[in-house]
């Protein structure tokens, strides 16, 4: 460590509260994706993909980005593997003949279905070490550094 470092505490508790939310999220993800591989065969992002348009229903590649915080380029390839694999399809968008809206397909639909209670309930389950006044302090917190840190944009 820097002796600059050790002289600010500000960047030390800044840090070492990022060290914790990264490993907190990394020890969540360690346990809910394989679940999502083992029991439906997909990835995280393609999951997050299908839960966006079952919740919100069909949508603009660029503004599934938007919701999932992925880049363009990553969420074709998503996409590409999901519409192969029959779960979504791209179908004209009305508004703007240069796009596409992309929306579920009955595949798609029932997966989704199926697989979004099962994640929910390992979610519950995982985050029940937390009682339900500190998951909502949780959800406050990471709401409002989210929005501060999208406001520097």
């Amino acid at each position: 460590m820097t002796a600059s470092l050790r002289r600010d505490p500000a960047a030390l508790l800044a840090l070492g509260s990022f060290v914790k939310l990264r490993r907190a999220v990394n020890s969540l993800s360690a346990r809910l994706n394989p679940a999502l591989v083992k029991a439906h065969g997909l990835t995280e992002s393609q999951f997050g993909v299908l839960e966006a348009l079952f919740h919100l229903g069909p949508m603009s590649q660029a503004r599934l980005c938007e919701k999932l915080l992925v880049s363009g380029s990553n969420l074709t390839t998503v996409i590409d593997n999901l519409e192969r694999s029959g779960l979504v399809r791209r179908d004209p968008n009305p508004d703007d003949r240069r796009a596409y809206l992309i929306r579920l397909s009955d595949k798609g639909r029932e997966l989704i279905t199926r697989a979004f209670p099962e994640h929910a309930a390992r979610v519950r389950e995982l985050l029940g070490a937390l009682t339900q006044a500190e998951q909502r302090e949780l959800s406050r917190l990471c709401r409002k550094l989210g929005l501060a840190v999208r406001a520097l944009e």
